[in-house]
């Protein structure tokens, strides 16, 4: 029930407990169990008077619950840790104080010249690139101060930005209209320039490949054109376009060879490769629309409307100069992807449908279904000349554009299946992740991702659990133990002890980054195709 009252001050407050009130008071007087007191504290008079009555009703409860039993130990007094932690420092939505930039940026960015750095603060850091192992950069803070100093407000540096900015976008259009105006001069006078690079490319590879094409298709065009204009066959008619279609689209192939050997730029980081893939895309949609859309409306019109053939002779004669023409650039095509496959380690078929080298694999298949269509033409124009019968050339028009359809439909699928991102192969994925997986300082990696970006080139990406305690032990076993456990002992205040946690957490990161550095290296050695990769710390 309501049993006693407590009073704190001049307030007093009646407990319902049924345990020994506690009485708030500036001092403490503690009791101990066998009636003694121990003092703490000067206390008022009453306030002696009110703790013996509560020791005694105490006692009382004490004797009762416990009735036959000794009495308690003496309880001992509370004793509290107080944790000292440092106090945290709020740095706002925006810090850029300890931020590092590079000499470049700080000319560019902030309107300084080279000179103006060299009263600054110097810093080596580890550098980003792999053919450099360190570099210099700057404080942000001190090139934000310097900039001032130079320019003498946010104002005046951001007037002079804008005037940079504009000078520079007047720069690209002089720089564009001198390159034209060099192409014309080139033009009137001649290019006496050593051969490039690109021009080299032309001549050995894939560029060797369509080059060669393109020669014999272009021939191989006139002539069965000229044998179309004299027969009026409507295989013949299929066959020309054919052979215009693939000089056309073989041309395109060698448009996106050239691009796809340009330098990487600012716009595009990771190169120009992938030109090969569009060109042949845009190929194989060239095949479907001209070569057989054309091949099918000529030979619909032809059962539609049928007409007598003239003397074939010729037309077997062109046929057959388009056979060995044709067949010699499919074993030209054949030798080379035969010669890549085994290069990367790959069978022919494999190589073909993974669509590695697609300005190869587009003049393998447009040969293949070129000397697959003279057969068939000149299986048709032979019914028809044999039985008088002009609907057998009309259907070989049909099959010939069928058959480039099929080619069409394929190469559309496996650029799309390039340019899209595909995974590399399940096996080499693996091998990749076993490397880094058993390298001690990685614990375990997820949402690994490996995507081929084509001709070769993979981009591989993984989040990476490091084991601190082996990055940290590396670190130690660079440094003088002796000398770190006396700067341990001279930790003697909080100030110290921040300061020499920042000075080795700061290389134990740094320390991080260079394993992370170290990781990278090695996949790219051990797998040549690997030229991207991506880790980061899970």
């Amino acid at each position: 029930g309501w049993q006693v009252s407590t009073k704190s001050g001049s307030l007093s407050y009646i407990l319902p407990c049924n345990r020994l009130p506690v009485q708030l008071m500036s001092q403490v007087r503690v009791y101990t169990s066998n009636g003694q007191k121990k003092d703490l504290g000067s206390e008022h008079t009453n306030g002696s008077a009110r703790g013996e009555t509560l020791h005694k009703v105490e006692t009382g409860r004490q004797d009762t619950a416990n009735a036959g039993q000794k009495q308690s130990s003496p309880k001992q007094p509370i004793q509290v840790k107080v944790k000292a932690v440092l106090k945290k420092r709020e740095y706002g939505p925006k810090y850029t104080q300890n931020n590092f930039i590079t000499g470049v940026r700080a000319i560019n960015e902030f309107c300084l010249k080279s000179s103006d750095l060299d009263q600054l603060r110097k810093i080596k850091r580890r550098s980003p690139h792999d053919d450099t192992e360190t570099f210099t950069v700057y404080l942000r803070s001190d090139v934000e101060a310097k900039s001032l100093e130079v320019w003498g407000s946010p104002e005046a540096l951001a007037r002079e930005r804008k005037r940079r900015k504009e000078a520079e976008i007047k720069y690209r259009e002089n720089l564009f209209r001198n390159q034209r105006l060099l192409w014309e001069y080139k033009e009137f006078f001649g290019n006496t320039k050593p051969r490039s690079s690109t021009a080299a490319m032309f001549f050995k590879g894939p560029g060797k490949v369509v080059m060669v094409a393109i020669c014999i298709n272009g021939l191989n065009f006139f002539f069965k054109l000229l044998a179309w204009v004299y027969t009026g066959s409507a295989s013949m008619f299929s066959e020309a376009i054919h052979s215009l279609a693939d000089t056309c689209n073989q041309a395109l192939l060698a448009l996106g060879i050239s691009q796809s050997a340009r330098t990487p730029d600012p716009s595009h980081p990771y190169g120009f490769t992938n030109m090969r893939y569009i060109a042949s895309l845009i190929s194989g949609v060239g095949i479907f629309m001209m070569g057989a859309g054309l091949s099918w409306y000529h030979g619909i019109m032809g059962l539609l409307h049928p007409h007598p053939v003239e003397s074939l002779l010729w037309a077997y004669c062109i046929l057959a100069g388009s056979l060995v023409s044709e067949g010699a650039t499919l074993l030209v095509a054949i030798n080379e992807i035969r010669r890549s496959a085994r290069a990367k380690g790959l069978s022919f078929y494999q190589y073909v449908v993974q669509s590695r080298d697609p300005s190869t694999n587009v003049v393998l298949l447009e040969d293949a279904a070129a000397v697959l269509s003279v057969a068939v033409a000149a299986t048709c124009m032979g019914l028809t000349s044999l039985t008088g019968n002009p609907y057998y050339d009309s259907v070989g028009s049909l099959g010939v554009g069928t058959l480039l359809g099929t080619v069409s439909a394929f190469l559309i699928y496996t650029n799309t299946e390039a340019l899209l991102g595909r995974s590399i192969e399940p096996e080499q994925l693996q091998r990749l992740t076993e490397l880094l997986e058993s390298d001690p300082v990685v614990r375990a990696i997820h949402d690994v991702k490996a995507t081929d970006m084509g001709m070769s080139k993979v981009r591989f990406k993984a989040e990476v659990d490091f084991d601190g305690r082996v990055v940290t032990r590396s670190y130690l076993e660079k440094q003088d133990i002796e000398q770190l456990l006396q700067e341990i002992q001279q930790v003697k205040t909080l100030e110290e002890l921040e300061a020499f946690m920042l000075k080795h957490g700061e290389n134990i990161i740094d320390m991080l980054g260079a394993e992370v550095d170290r990781l990278e290296k090695d996949l790219k050695q051990r797998n040549p195709d690997v030229r991207h990769v991506d880790l980061e710390i899970l």
